[in-house]
């Protein structure tokens, strides 16, 4: 499976002449490259596909020699959210579409050359060649601007896009546009997005982040550990104490990152992680107690989430605001 996944991406780049065999000018040093290999998972868990992928070995590219422009446009979780009332409340359909090897189709502007990949067949001649790239190829620093730039009308995150509107011509037609632009694929109705879970009903659309709440409870080894019904301590005053027992500063870092990620669809532990992220600098046994705690916390119920329910009103606004009086220690 893996070498039929290996075979179909060679075609793929030879399909789109991403590069061509030349010998390496002097005073220049070829990027090196290998191969990925990812199994594709679907919601329920159950694997959809063995993908293989061709890199570059970007990290070795050297600044305003190799590449200049990095910045690509990824849409803001927030604009998604907002988009997806929208189409909740205007009764629109919700398409998925992914490009396949986005970012293979971009012409490079610089001059770049590439070690010959493992399992690419050559006659003897050519074994000592290199690759020149004509296009671009991932994990090159350029990658994303490159692909940026042959889109300018659709909001994207790198390469996976959601279409939706009330005019079925006009979104056919733009699908006929990217076809015969890019290779697409067509991934049906919205149902996984960015790790999000899309469910949609009469009542509106349902997002929630189970399996990512599943795979950061079995990763932190929380599984196992007794359920809290409540994300923080009731009276829990965290600070920066002189003599604190210290903890994986690293590891603590990353928790606070992912669980920032699964507030998108669990509002209500922003508390906790606003109090928590203040001690990223230095944290502490009983910072890393509190993030524990919100990890039990979560393990009462992975699947729950949030709903954008149709016919709300959307001309008032509530507010919830936590007051503590002042009670934060290290700064009132």
């Amino acid at each position: 499976m893996w070498k039929a996944a290996m075979n179909e991406d060679m075609k793929s780049l030879q399909k789109n002449k991403t590069w061509e065999l030349v010998e390496c000018p002097p005073g220049k040093k070829p990027v090196g490259c290998r191969w990925i290999y990812t199994v594709k998972y679907k919601v329920d868990g159950s694997i959809e596909r063995f993908k293989t992928r061709l890199v570059a070995k970007g990290y070795t590219q050297t600044y305003g020699i190799d590449y200049i422009e990095t910045f690509a446009s990824v849409a803001k979780i927030n604009i998604v959210r907002v988009l997806l009332s929208l189409v909740a409340n205007l009764d629109w359909p919700l398409q998925q579409f992914d490009v396949k090897n986005a970012f293979l189709h971009d012409e490079l502007s610089e001059e770049v050359y590439m070690d010959l990949p493992l399992g690419c067949m050559v006659s003897e001649k050519q074994c000592q060649k290199v690759c020149k790239l004509k296009k671009s190829l991932y994990r090159l620093k350029q990658s994303s601007r490159a692909w940026f730039e042959r889109i300018t009308t659709l909001i994207v995150y790198v390469d996976d896009m959601v279409v939706t509107g009330n005019d079925p011509e006009e979104r056919k037609a733009l699908q006929n546009y990217l076809s015969r632009e890019f290779e697409m694929k067509d991934l049906g109705p919205l149902k996984y997005f960015l790790g999000i879970e899309v469910s949609r009903s009469s009542e509106g659309i349902f997002l929630s982040q189970r399996k990512y709440a599943l795979d950061l409870l079995q990763e932190t080894g929380v599984s196992g550990c007794q359920l809290v019904n409540s994300p923080i301590e009731k009276g829990l005053k965290l600070c920066v104490e002189p003599n604190q027992v210290s903890t994986d500063k690293g590891r603590y870092q990353r928790l606070v990152g992912r669980l920032m990620y699964l507030a998108h669809t669990r509002p209500y532990i922003a508390y906790t992680l606003s109090v928590v992220s203040q001690y990223m600098h230095n944290p502490g046994e009983q910072h890393m107690n509190a993030i524990m705690r919100i990890l039990r916390y979560l393990k009462n119920a992975p699947g729950k989430g949030i709903l954008f329910a149709k016919n709300v009103d959307h001309q008032s606004i509530e507010v919830y605001i936590d007051v503590d009086w002042a009670g934060a220690v290290d700064d009132r």
